[in-house]
């Protein structure tokens, strides 16, 4: 069975208005800009609540701001992605801050934090269901989900550091 980014691969190549029409979402209250609900509400069940819905809708409309013809293949986790960016622009604090800030956002600030995320990795490939699965318990109680992509982060920045700090010495 086709994942919801798969289906939207496969749309996009029939349909060039499908990207236009899921980026113009994210301007709106996600899940309420009729243009896209041919494409999105098919994911859906009956008896999903309001968060499944939006998430849904979250991540089409990122997968379109980020979606390039050439780029074949499942992208990079989120966390991976955001590391690399972090890394690759010195371990700006700034990187880090808006790392910090997605991970403590609320539903309300959820989708503006990782829209200007996704704006900032456009040169790396999003695995944008996997992005999905994490967001869909984005709001478990034990906050799962913030500490999976915290340990990630920050377990591989101290790494990185390590080996810095070592070849630093040997040279």
């Amino acid at each position: 069975m086709k994942t919801m980014i798969e289906y939207l691969e496969d749309m996009a190549q029939r349909e060039s208005k499908i990207r236009a029409a899921l980026k113009r979402s994210l301007a709106f209250d996600l899940g309420t800009y009729p243009p896209v609900f041919q494409y999105i509400e098919r994911w859906i069940g009956e008896d999903d609540n309001d968060w499944r819905r939006f998430v849904y809708y979250l991540v089409a409309g990122l997968w379109a701001l980020q979606r390039r013809e050439s780029r074949k293949g499942i992208g990079l986790k989120m966390t991976e992605a955001i590391r690399m960016f972090y890394f690759s622009n010195e371990q700006s604090p700034s990187v880090e801050r808006r790392f910090i800030a997605i991970l403590d956002a609320d539903e309300g600030q959820l989708a503006y934090r990782l829209r200007q995320m996704i704006a900032l990795l456009k040169d790396y490939p999003i695995d944008f269901v996997d992005l999905l699965r994490d967001l869909l318990f984005w709001n478990h109680p034990d906050k799962l989900v913030q500490i999976k992509w915290a340990k990630i982060f920050y377990r591989n920045s101290v790494e990185s550091n390590e080996a810095e700090t070592i070849n630093e010495k040997e040279n």
